[in-house]
């Protein structure tokens, strides 16, 4: 077999022993959901009739403004998990034994990354059926809905890539469970949960030109069936750029950790 056939294969059984602590542990997945929802229903009920006044509505139209924010928030979340799960194989002893084994250096990574993919877009179900339930309607074609879907996997893609170089670079399971917070919490300061226009000025121009900004707009017009502009290609971009700093960093850390 070829080089890029090893890796591949070694790629896919690291996949299916994260996929399978995932399903051993649910609570540690699902638990990156339970907050989106929260603060769905957070925003939804306590805010969403004077938000959503403002915006010339009611909670209705809050929520549908809403709900896209809280998907992107989600996706943030679950790079948490994976920074700790990196964190744990690093300092637990397991990575020691992956060394003495014929196995792709790389593949490591690749399954930590591509089983928190999975499982973030999995834990992102319950939260769409949330929004569902309290109000949240899509205007999508399937296409549009497969685009969202798209979406949310590049950018679950690329920040799960930082997350692992979060893990890589702490010394507990406790540091690793903290350094994700930044990334979680970005949304907050985009157009998540207001538009950036009512911002003041200084957070307006930090909210207009942070990633998860486009991303966000890129979704919710997605899923309103609306045009979405120049925030696709953006959206894109930055997760291209969000991937290769995440993807080469990690390289670097895992290499110079693995040669001690």
């Amino acid at each position: 077999m070829s080089t890029l056939t090893y890796a591949v294969h070694d790629s896919m059984t690291m996949l299916r022993r994260n996929i399978k602590h995932a399903i051993r542990y649910p609570a540690v997945g699902f638990g990156s959901a339970m907050m989106p929802i929260l603060m769905l229903l957070l925003f939804a009920y306590a805010f969403g009739d004077s938000i959503g006044a403002g915006m010339g509505g009611g909670r209705d139209t809050y929520v549908n403004y809403l709900t896209p924010g809280i998907i992107i928030m989600g996706v943030a979340a679950g790079s948490m998990s994976t920074s700790i799960a990196v964190c744990s194989d690093m300092t637990e002893g397991i990575i020691n034994r992956f060394r003495t084994m014929n196995i792709t250096r790389s593949s490591f990574m690749t399954g930590h990354v591509l089983g928190s993919v999975i499982q973030t877009m999995v834990c992102m179900v319950p939260v769409v059926g949330v929004a569902l339930a309290v109000g949240f309607r899509s205007g999508a074609t399937p296409l549009e809905w497969l685009a969202a879907a798209g979406l949310l996997a590049a950018i679950a893609f690329a920040v799960t890539w930082l997350s692992v170089a979060l893990g890589l670079i702490s010394k507990t399971v406790e540091s690793a469970s903290n350094k994700p917070l930044l990334i979680q919490f970005l949304p907050f300061l985009g157009s998540a949960f207001v538009p950036a226009e009512s911002m003041s000025p200084g957070l307006r121009w930090f909210a207009e030109y942070q990633p998860f900004t486009p991303m966000t707009e890129t979704l919710r017009g997605l899923l309103a069936g609306s045009e979405i502009g120049n925030n696709g290609w953006i959206s894109l971009a930055w997760c291209t750029g969000i991937t290769l700093v995440g993807y080469l960093w990690s390289r670097s850390l895992f290499n110079s950790t693995t040669k001690r």
